[in-house]
């Protein structure tokens, strides 16, 4: 028996959302993507997500923030940040929460999939 493997991506560029949704997908792993954090909180569809791939700033609720909330409602998700502006605190704050990584765009291909394989404990 397989494990349904689901990957939400959540990036507010459209550009950056689309390439990873491709690059994670070339991997036969399956994907839904959001535009926003409050996006994914609102989808019904986020119950089967095995691990997250998020911005830090966008409009709205930060990767941060989404982050903080998913603990609060006990949903203790691998979450993988990924960001135009490493800022060191933010780093520090979310590994402290959990993180699995936090990358810094652009980012290379085997960096990311090498965390989402230790998110999913293998791919």
């Amino acid at each position: 028996m397989t494990v349904a493997r689901t990957i939400a991506i959540i990036d507010d560029d459209e550009e950056v959302r689309t390439a990873t949704e491709n690059l994670v997908q070339s991997y036969g792993i399956d994907t839904l993507a959001f535009g926003s954090a409050e996006e994914f909180l609102n989808s019904v569809a986020t119950q089967n997500v095995a691990c997250v791939i998020t911005d830090i700033q966008m409009p709205g609720m930060s990767g941060a923030e989404l982050q903080k909330t998913l603990l609060k409602q006990g949903r203790n998700l691998p979450i993988i940040f990924i960001t135009a502006f490493p800022e060191e605190r933010v780093r520090r704050q979310v590994e402290a929460a959990g993180a699995i990584c936090f990358l810094s765009k652009p980012y290379a291909a085997d960096a990311l999939m090498g965390s989402i394989s230790k998110a999913l404990g293998g791919l």
